[in-house]
């Protein structure tokens, strides 16, 4: 029994807390139920509070909306009966304007019969008139009319022209003072070295033994000079002296530099010559791109490629009738810069075009293009600004310049070429120069004599004076003058003076 009891009541105690906790678990479960009842019933009674509050904003924005709606359609409609006003003063206002637009053309109507009448009237008087003018004078009316045309032409003719001479003399006489002062002050500030060159390639020798060594054996040493150099040696009866051939100036310096240290060295052979040659050919290569950076240093110019200053160096070995080029390309950059400082024109762009106008000189062409067209390709590739390239190509007035810039480089070009000295010219081309400008003046009508004085700076022209009267003498000139600027090629400035004498001779018996 007691046994039994031990057996049961364990089991007894497991039934009792099993049934415990599941009244446990009903209390909670219930006690849950109940608070989440509360908080769905908090939750309803906070919602219809805030549904409330809400139909309450919504409603009192309503009434705020309508409000300002009904302010602004009261606005609107005073806005339209304002504009109604307006317009109805301006209807009236146009009525007006019509009713007084209808009168004046009532009285215009009116004007114009009683000019049309008028005119009527005028014309039978006019036709009297006329009439009556006819018999008088016994002229018809048109050939009155082409007279008095005639008169009028020429009496307008006449004023025309002593306006135009009036108005070019006093332009003259300010312009030229003007340019006077500007090419003075320019030409008093420059300050560049004189170098007038004559292109003569002798060099001299100790001795005439010397020749004999120049020779070589069977002619071999001034075969391989003249094949290394491309030039032609001299060799004749001129004492101690040989002289070298070329067109080509820059060949002919590297030849006369190179013998001129084979003869101080002594040693003469075809080895020594090729040596000698290559190293005079480098040396010289490297001055003429020194020379043509000495010569853009000193003018302040930048920027320039390797090829153009190379191309600009080259102008050291070239003249023009003894001139040394790129001493005068220097010089009329100098020139130009000045001038273009005094009139406000752009400096820079004048100077640089002015230092390459030459340019053309110094290629390495067979073109038969003029030495103005070549240098316009050679800037062209260069890259340079469109007017350098017009200046280059203008500067013998080639081409119509187009900027300023391009006349101030023809102007500091003709300063530098026609100073007294500057530049050589043979007898023969000074003749011909002067001969072609007095053909030139004897070629146009009217003109009996021509005269160039004052190695070809002034032009002299006798007129006759039965067929050029004077008002047209002034017309004669500037021809002539533009007829210059079109065919000649000269230094400087031509004056054309016009010489009309009437010459009366009579005899009293």
């Amino acid at each position: 029994m007691p046994t039994l009891l031990y057996a049961v009541l364990p089991l007894a105690g497991i039934i009792l807390g099993w049934t415990i906790r599941w009244l446990y678990a009903r209390f909670q479960l219930s006690a849950s139920e109940q608070r989440a009842e509360r908080v769905k019933q908090d939750a309803i009674r906070e919602a219809e509070a805030q549904k409330k509050e809400i139909l309450l904003e919504a409603k009192d924005q309503l009434i705020r909306e309508r409000t300002q709606q009904e302010r602004e359609n009261r606005e609107r409609r005073s806005e339209l009966q304002r504009y109604e006003r307006r317009l109805m003063q301006k209807e009236e206002t146009l009525d007006k304007r019509v009713q007084g637009l209808d009168k004046q053309e009532e009285d215009l109507v009116e004007r114009e019969k009683q000019i049309a009448d008028r005119e009527v009237y005028l014309s039978s008087e006019e036709e009297k008139y006329r009439q009556e003018l006819e018999k008088i004078s016994g002229l018809t009316a048109q050939e009155a009319k082409t007279l008095i045309i005639q008169d009028l032409e020429n009496e307008a003719r006449h004023d025309a022209q002593a306006l135009l001479n009036k108005i070019e003399q006093e332009a003259q006489l300010s312009s030229e003072k003007k340019a006077k002062d500007i090419l003075v002050t320019t030409i008093q500030r420059i300050a560049t070295e004189v170098t007038s060159d004559i292109t003569i390639a002798t060099v001299a020798l100790p001795s005439d033994e010397m020749k004999g060594r120049i020779i070589g054996r069977e002619g071999r040493n001034i075969r391989t000079l003249e094949t290394l150099t491309g030039v032609d040696i001299i060799i004749d009866d001129t004492p101690e002296a040989v002289v070298i051939s070329c067109f080509d100036p820059v060949r002919k310096e590297i030849a006369k530099v190179a013998l001129e240290r084979l003869v101080s060295d002594g040693r003469i052979h075809p080895a020594r010559i090729e040596e000698v040659v290559q190293k005079v050919t480098r040396e010289i290569q490297q001055k003429i791109y020194e020379e043509g950076e000495k010569v853009l240093f000193d003018l302040g110019i930048n920027n320039m490629s390797q090829e153009g200053v190379r191309a600009l160096g080259r102008l050291y070995f070239r003249t023009s009738y003894g001139q040394n080029v790129l001493t005068h390309s220097k010089e009329v950059a100098l020139i130009a810069g000045m001038i273009a400082s005094e009139i406000g024109a752009n400096r820079e762009l004048a100077k640089r075009a002015a230092v390459l106008h030459d340019i053309g000189k110094g290629a390495e062409s067979d073109s038969d293009q003029n030495h103005a067209e070549v240098g316009m390709e050679i800037v062209r590739k260069m890259g340079e600004d469109a007017r350098i390239i017009n200046a280059v190509g203008a500067h013998h007035n080639d081409i119509e310049p187009t900027s300023i810039e391009a006349i101030i480089v023809q102007i500091a070009d003709a300063i530098s070429a026609a100073r007294p000295g500057a530049r050589r010219e043979t007898m023969d081309n000074y003749v011909k120069r002067l001969e072609n400008l007095e053909q030139l003046a004897e070629s146009f009508n009217g003109v009996e004599k021509a005269y160039a004085i004052q190695a070809g700076r002034e032009l002299r022209v006798l007129v006759n004076n039965e067929k050029i009267p004077d008002i047209e003498v002034k017309d004669l000139a500037r021809s002539i003058a533009k007829q210059i600027e079109t065919d000649l090629r000269y230094p400087g400035r031509i004056k054309i003076t016009m010489i009309r004498e009437t010459r009366i001779v009579e005899y009293a018996r």
